[in-house]
């Protein structure tokens, strides 16, 4: 341990204080003359960078300055050429328009010299009009005067020679354009035609107006009768037909205009017979049996014709119908057999002409579809055809061929034309049809009458069973060129009044006989 009271060391440490706050003091202001230094340097450094940055600043705006005083200047020269070139142009424009204006003068000028001349020219003509229809009206007088006729007179007998020589020129050229058109289908008709019949075949049809039965007795008759005649009714009950029993020895004929029926009727009764037990249940049964064994006679005779014919899909119900012309005749012909017919006759001909031959069979067999339903619906076979084939779904040109089969429409295909014309062939071959001799004479008187009914005609003769008829005319009244006319009229009234099987030739005969005797 020291002794801190001896005065020397006291001293010393005064000493050593008082120097160590004297170094301090000197330390602290050589730092402080540092930082002097170093600060003035910076703030030396800084004013060079800000005197540099505002020289850089001033040549930049400058710099920027000129580069839009030039973009300026640029744009101004720009826009002076802009307008220059605008200013141009309207110049140019009132230039046009200066010379359009003059040209228009001009042109208006010359408008109104011709105007002034065409109005001095329509005074002349006015003039010049009235001084010819002054004479005219002289003339006019004079000839009357001379020909002792009048104005009205000399028009009507020339409106009449006019009339005569026109006349003449539509009947030369009727039968230019008849005979010209005649010649030019004649030879791809009769080629077509006659392939189609040749290729096809079909038996003598046979008339078939009621259905007979025959009987094994004559006792038969009293038995189909029964008790108070209560078999008979059930019989005509059950089947919707009339039988006939007569003094005709072992025949009942059976009538009913449903021919369905009457075949219905017709088979139930040779079961019955042949069955012998002949009684209202019995009857009934029997009658419910043969329906339905007709029914799949039908279907399978329409299959049938479908599968033959090769037209692809058809809907059930109109096999169904077509089935059903297996028991509809039309003057004797069988109404399936003669749609068939049609059928390959339009197939044959649609081939030869290179057009669709599956669309002909089939607008061919549904043409006289509507037979098949004509004895229960009202409505022309026709009628009640197209709208079967639109029902189920048919193609328009089959729809078309059914509606335009006897002209009732206008043909809008080649394919229903065919159709036409294999109809009339199916129904005109040679033993096609049978008819009736009412019917017969009716259609002769019918043909005759259409002939007399036109002025000049003095007799008419309806020959070759119908198929011709030959008209004399008196020859005073109707000369060469107007033979032609009645013919051609004639024929179209037979077309639009008549209904006939194939073609009817029309002849009109003008004969002169000049007769004188000596005594």
């Amino acid at each position: 341990m020291f002794d801190l009271s001896t005065p020397s060391i006291v001293m010393g440490l005064f000493i050593g204080l008082l120097v160590g706050i004297i170094v301090m003091i000197v330390m602290s202001r050589l730092g402080l003359n540092r930082d002097k230094q170093r600060a003035q340097l910076i703030l030396d450094e800084a004013d060079a960078k800000a005197k540099n940055t505002i020289k850089q600043a001033v040549l930049d705006g400058k710099t920027q300055v000129y580069d839009l005083k030039l973009q300026a200047e640029k744009e101004i020269k720009e826009r002076r050429t802009e307008l220059n070139d605008f200013e141009n142009k309207l110049l140019r424009r009132e230039d046009s328009l200066n010379y359009r204006d003059e040209t228009l003068n001009h042109k208006e000028k010359k408008l109104d010299e011709k105007l002034k001349k065409a109005e001095e020219k329509a005074l002349n003509l006015e003039k010049m009009e009235e001084d010819l229809q002054s004479r005219i009206n002289g003339q006019i007088a004079l000839l009357e005067r001379v020909s002792n006729m009048s104005e009205a007179e000399a028009k009507a007998e020339l409106m009449e020679v006019v009339e005569k020589k026109i006349q003449n020129e539509v009947a030369a050229y009727i039968r230019d354009s008849e005979e010209a058109a005649r010649l030019k289908a004649q030879e791809t008709s009769r080629e077509i035609i006659a392939t189609a019949i040749q290729r096809y075949s079909q038996e003598e049809t046979i008339e078939r107006c009621v259905s007979v039965v025959g009987l094994p007795s004559e006792e038969m008759k009293g038995r189909i009768i029964g008790r108070e005649g209560r078999n008979i009714r059930a019989i005509e009950q059950a089947t919707g037909v009339d039988l006939i029993i007569d003094d005709t020895p072992e025949t009942i004929t059976v009538s009913c205009f449903n021919p369905i029926r009457r075949e219905i009727a017709r088979l139930s009764l040779e079961a019955l017979i042949k069955d012998g037990r002949i009684q209202p249940g019995r009857i009934e049964d029997v009658v419910n049996k043969v329906t339905k064994e007709i029914n799949d006679v039908m279907y399978k005779a329409g299959e049938d014709a479908c599968f033959k014919l090769q037209i692809g899909k058809i809907d059930k119900e109109l096999i169904k119908l077509i089935g059903r012309m297996k028991y509809r005749y039309s003057y004797g012909q069988n109404g399936l057999e003669h749609s068939m017919e049609v059928a390959f006759l339009s197939g044959m001909m649609a081939a030869e002409l290179g057009l669709n031959q599956s669309m002909a069979k089939r607008a061919g067999l549904l043409h006289d579809i509507g037979k098949a339903v004509d004895f229960e619906m009202d409505g022309t076979h026709v009628e009640l055809g197209a709208k079967l084939a639109k029902k189920y779904g048919e193609n328009d040109i089959v729809v078309n061929a059914i509606e335009s089969h006897h002209g009732d429409k206008e043909p809008k295909s080649l394919i229903a034309n065919l159709v036409a014309a294999a109809d009339t062939l199916s129904a005109a071959r040679p033993g096609a049809r049978h008819e009736g001799i009412e019917n017969y004479i009716n259609r002769l008187e019918q043909l005759e009458k259409i002939a007399m009914d036109f002025d000049g005609v003095e007799k008419s003769f309806a020959i070759q069973a119908g198929r011709e008829i030959r008209i004399m005319v008196v020859p005073d009244k109707v000369d060469d060129a107007k033979c032609h006319l009645i013919a051609h009229d004639i024929k179209e009234r037979i077309e639009n009044e008549l209904t006939y099987p194939g073609q009817i030739k029309v002849t009109v005969i003008r004969e002169m006989r000049a007769n004188e005797i000596a005594k």
